[in-house]
C-alpha cells in the first residue's frame, strides 16, 4: 500500500473513542495486544474519561494521517507504589493498513520524548508477545531491551503464549544544576 500524507501526533480526546474501538476491534490488531475482542466505542469513551480525569498523570496520544486516526499510544503509572513513581508502562497500537509505514515510530518518538523531557520517568516498561517480531524491532529501535520471558503469559486465540518483559531506561537522566 502506498504511503499517504504526513503523520500528526496529538493528545487523544473523547471524540477518538470510535476510532480506537475500530482499531482495537480488528482481530489483526488485538491479537498483538493484551486487549479482548468485542470492544466498543462506549468502552473506549469510559477509558478516555478515566485517563483525562483531573490529576491523572497518564498520557494518551493518537496518530492521524489524512484526518483519520491510525494508531494510539499511552504511558501510564505502574501503580500507586511510592517506590515505583519513576516508572511508566507503555501501550501502543497501529491499525493494520498503517503498519510498517512509520506510524509506530512517530508514536514511540513522541512518547519517549514526553517521558524523558516532561514526565520525570527514569524507566518505561512494556510487555510484548514473544512472537511479535515487528513490535520487538520497533521497541529495540527506541532503546528497549528484553529483561525476561514470561512463560504462558496470556491466553491468545485459545492458546497460552509467552511474552517478553522489555524496558528502556532514560538515556540521559536529568541532573541537578551545577553551582
Amino acid at each position: 500500500m502506498a504511503r499517504r500524507g504526513a503523520i500528526n501526533i496529538r493528545r487523544a480526546s473523547a471524540a477518538d473513542a470510535a476510532a480506537l474501538a475500530r482499531i482495537m476491534g480488528d482481530p489483526a490488531v488485538f491479537a498483538g495486544l493484551m486487549q479482548l475482542p468485542f470492544t466498543s466505542e462506549e468502552v473506549w469513551k469510559a477509558r478516555l474519561v478515566d485517563v483525562f480525569a483531573p490529576g491523572k498523570p497518564d498520557l494518551m496520544l493518537v496518530a492521524e494521517r489524512d484526518g483519520e486516526v491510525v494508531g494510539s499510544a499511552g504511558v501510564h503509572p505502574v501503580g500507586p507504589a511510592l517506590r515505583r513513581r519513576h516508572v511508566l508502562t507503555l501501550g501502543i497500537s497501529v491499525e493494520r493498513k498503517a503498519q510498517g509505514q512509520g506510524v509506530g515510530s512517530a508514536l514511540m518518538a513522541a512518547i519517549c520524548d514526553y517521558a524523558d523531557r516532561w514526565a520525570g520517568a527514569l524507566r518505561i516498561e512494556l510487555t510484548v508477545y514473544a512472537d511479535n517480531a515487528a513490535a520487538i524491532a520497533l521497541y529495540r529501535k527506541f532503546g528497549f531491551e528484553p529483561e525476561g520471558t514470561h512463560r504462558a503469559y496470556a491466553l491468545r486465540d485459545g492458546e497460552y503464549v509467552d511474552a517478553l518483559a522489555m524496558a528502556r531506561l532514560h538515556p540521559k537522566p536529568p541532573a541537578l544544576p551545577r553551582r
